[in-house]
């Protein structure tokens, strides 16, 4: 017999509240991978919030799932990609399990609406988030104008673990059946098409002859990254992966640097205004004083447009 706590999940919006029945949820979940649980046990803890009182919550599968899915992806780039190298496989990778990927595949599949949970503002972030990214193309490789709710990736990785601990940690059936939720896959075509950001700061600081660094710490399960030019510090990111922490704080790091250039730019055309105001002024008390010394007319002075 069904208990409301099996059936009932309430979701507030404003002053509006509607039922949301788990086992609906889970076979829409079933129907979206192509695939029927054995145990739907699994399933159920996946799409339950630590919010909602009385049961398991997803975050042990979470766990499991940032690292299965991280590997599955891991040996589909390693057998698609022969010839790279290490260091644009681990960007690759980055780019395919980063927050921001993750978050815009719950959204995209609406996973988000199947999960039970009590607690309005995590509501209020994935609505927000949602609304954000509405209008971007299918493909966003480093992220859009907004930062995703991590609840959003969690919800990926604790479904794809229910998947892999039902098949028995199968890794090829995880990928199998889990590749086409994470569709559109990031290729190196498209990296090579939309520079990654930490690429991107070190070729626009190595031209300028600034020396750049990006240094690493761990902060609970979070991973840290900070940017350093020349010694002075400009911006940092964290996340889940040391790769995608690193791409955070070197987009961070591309907009306060563009802004802090944009203002020296500006700076600089002042005080080019306010020199040749000032030597113009000079040449002309000059002249006047030699005008005046030989007993010449006063000068006239008009502007000339050459047209070389």
């Amino acid at each position: 017999m069904k208990t409301m706590e099996d059936l009932v999940i309430k979701r507030v919006i404003g002053d509006e509240t509607r039922a949301v029945d788990m086992n609906a949820s889970m076979e829409a979940v079933e129907n979206l991978l192509r695939y029927r649980f054995k145990d739907r046990r699994l399933l159920e803890e996946a799409l339950t919030h630590s919010s909602h009182p009385g049961s398991a919550s997803f975050e042990r599968l979470e766990f499991v799932g940032d690292a299965a899915l991280g590997l599955a992806v891991t040996n589909f780039l390693f057998l698609s990609y022969p010839d790279l190298d290490p260091g644009q496989l681990s960007l690759l990778r980055a780019a395919n399990i980063s927050t921001e990927k993750l978050a815009r595949v719950a959204v995209r599949h609406r996973l988000h609406s199947y999960v039970r949970h009590k607690s309005s503002p995590l509501l209020a972030k994935v609505e927000e988030f949602v609304l954000a990214v509405q209008d971007e193309d299918d493909l966003v490789p480093y992220g859009g104008v907004l930062k995703a709710p991590k609840f959003l990736a969690d919800i990926v990785e604790s479904i794809a673990a229910a998947v892999y601990v039902d098949c028995e940690f199968d890794l090829k059936s995880l990928w199998m059946i889990f590749r086409g939720l994470l569709e559109p896959i990031v290729t190196l075509e498209i990296l090579q098409k939309e520079p990654q950001p930490v690429t991107l700061l070190f070729d626009m600081l190595n031209r300028k002859g600034k020396q750049i660094d990006i240094k690493h710490w761990r902060n609970g399960q979070k991973n840290i990254a900070s940017v350093y030019v020349d010694g002075k510090f400009i911006a940092s990111g964290s996340s889940n992966q040391r790769e995608t922490a690193k791409i955070h704080a070197a987009r961070e790091a591309l907009q306060k640097l563009s802004q802090l250039e944009a203002k020296d730019t500006k700076a600089d055309e002042v005080c080019s205004v306010i020199n040749g105001v000032d030597e113009n002024e000079t040449a002309k008390q000059k002249l006047s004083a030699l005008c005046g010394k030989k007993r010449w007319a006063k000068p006239i002075y008009r502007c000339e447009f050459s047209p070389y």
